[in-house]
């Protein structure tokens, strides 16, 4: 019996590689004679150049770029194993891992060290690059992206932008003369689990905003300023990013690498399924075990685990899911779901012992009804 396990991280507890191994570990003590195979996975946010540069066989790269709040730091990306593909995550110089929760301010954080990761990579001489944009600290619509680029920002009297999202208030006129033009020359790839327009009710300021620091105020004026931006992009431009689906992902680094780089916004799952090689691992396979912290309505439209769900039915092959939180509405998705721990979840003790659970979950419940089936 052949057994893929592709799990995605556990937020808070474990990485999809600790996740993936755990499960494994569980699996191979309880059946001895399966093969066991795993392969983590992500949906563009952390752990996507890890998984993409080591499911491929590629290597690992080190840049200095700037945080959220322009300090200085040594930023990782990844060479696929095919050697003409770039990967870096906006969470590694623009994240909201980089700051401490009094620090949060979406009026000031900037993608500039993004864009920073984007020329480290177009020096390299890769003319295609993907972009993992989970994790976002920012709300300047990559406009910080842009100016590492060469892009200027200019106010009403012809001053620079300062950084920050609220800046963008005052946006009157854009100058893209000054823009790398190996950008022109390249395919980017921007890799996202959500298709939020720009602005508006389900815009990049108003959702997520508040995770970020804002206030319901501040969110407003946020949201009021990436209109603006639109706006100055469709009248210097000729592009219309405030309607396209995925472009307020990253607090609007989507509608910036649109609006700047050409970019594709593409489901992080598939771009990510299609480079790690899923649906073929899965064809090969006689069950399919995936999960990851918590399983809600959510996990059902476009994440990971559905993602998974969704391949293994095409192919005929049952999936399994576990989680440390199961809400009854992804039960359906899959051929039958695990919590780690009811009593425990979603509990410190949880998180601190999940690699331990998630182990022992497998070994029981998911070795036991993999055997009920079988027979």
């Amino acid at each position: 019996m052949r057994i893929l396990v592709a799990p995605q991280e556990f937020k808070g507890s474990l990485t999809a590689q600790d996740a993936a191994d755990a499960i494994a570990r569980g699996m191979s003590a309880a059946l001895p004679d399966a093969e066991v195979i795993a392969l983590p996975l992500a949906d563009g946010g952390p752990s996507t150049v890890d998984i993409l540069v080591q499911a491929t066989g590629g290597n690992f790269r080190e840049s200095p770029a700037h945080d959220p709040l322009g300090r200085p730091l040594k930023a990782r990306w990844g060479v696929l194993g095919d050697k003409r593909t770039a990967v870096i995550e906006m969470a590694a110089a623009s994240g909201l891992v980089l700051l401490n929760a009094d620090e949060r301010d979406p009026t000031r954080t900037t993608t500039v060290g993004t864009g920073e990761l984007l020329l480290a990579a177009l020096d390299a001489r890769f003319r295609r690059i993907i972009v993992g944009m989970g994790g976002s600290a920012t709300n300047d619509g990559g406009a910080g992206l842009a100016s590492s680029l060469g892009v200027r920002l200019f106010d009403a009297d012809g001053r620079d932008l300062p950084p920050g999202g609220a800046a963008l208030a005052g946006l009157h006129e854009i100058d893209v003369s000054g823009l790398d033009p190996r950008v022109s020359e390249t395919a980017v790839v921007a890799a996202t689990d959500v298709q939020n327009r720009l602005c508006g009710a389900n815009g990049a300021s108003l959702v997520y905003g508040p995770q970020k620091g804002a206030s319901d105020s501040i969110a407003r004026r946020l949201d009021a300023a990436l209109a603006r931006y639109a706006e100055v992009i469709d009248r210097n431009l000729g592009i219309s990013i405030v309607d396209v689906p995925g472009a307020g992902a990253a607090g609007g680094l989507g509608a910036g690498l649109i609006a700047f780089c050409g970019a594709s916004i593409e489901p992080g799952f598939d771009v990510i399924a299609e480079a790690v090689g899923l649906h073929a691992a899965i064809e090969r396979a006689d069950v399919v075990i995936t999960g990851e912290g918590r399983l809600d309505r959510q996990s059902a439209f476009g994440k990971t685990t559905s993602g998974v769900s969704r391949l293994a039915h095409a192919t005929g092959t049952p999936v399994v899911a576990v989680a440390g939180e199961i809400d009854e509405q992804a039960q359906g998705v899959f051929d039958v779901a695990f919590a780690l721990s009811p009593d425990l979840a979603p509990s410190a003790e949880a998180k601190a012992r999940a690699a331990e659970l998630l182990s022992a979950l497998a070994e029981t419940k998911v070795a036991e009804w993999i055997l009920a089936r079988k027979a």
